[in-house]
């Protein structure tokens, strides 16, 4: 019986691990697909960017998750402190690691040469060089 369960939690484990592979990899084709076509067709590069960038933050992130359930699986076939020492520290990494990318993912992508309606407001109601004078001075 517990060499049954051994190999099924093996079994199981190796599964995370090729889940977590798969769709990572998909991310990553499916990013770069995105990010190919709409450089090819010249469109605008800051929505290019954030749709490649979500849809490979959302694959990192899922897979990070799979590699998460499969150390936590392998620490019940081998419960000594050593090995759950080492899954808490994995655990951790990667929990920060899913965090900082889903915050980077939500971050929303600046516009290079575009003027906010405020700043193009305060410019128009003084005289230019006032307005050279504020920028450079």
């Amino acid at each position: 019986m517990e060499t049954l369960v051994k190999n099924l939690i093996g079994i199981a484990i190796s599964t995370c691990q090729l889940l977590a592979l798969f769709v990572i990899s998909i991310g990553l084709i499916k990013g770069l697909i995105i990010f190919l076509r709409n450089a090819l067709s010249f469109s605008n590069s800051a929505k290019m960017f954030q749709e490649s960038r979500l849809q490979m933050g959302y694959s990192f992130s899922l897979g990070l998750n799979f590699l998460v359930g499969g150390s936590i699986l392998r620490t019940t076939i081998t419960p000594n402190w050593e090995d759950i020492g080492r899954l808490a520290v994995i655990i951790v990494i990667r929990t920060v690691l899913n965090f900082l990318l889903l915050q980077n993912i939500h971050k929303p992508v600046r516009k290079e040469n575009s003027l906010d309606s405020d700043n193009y407001n305060k410019m128009n109601d003084k005289p230019l060089h006032e307005n050279i004078k504020d920028k450079f001075m």
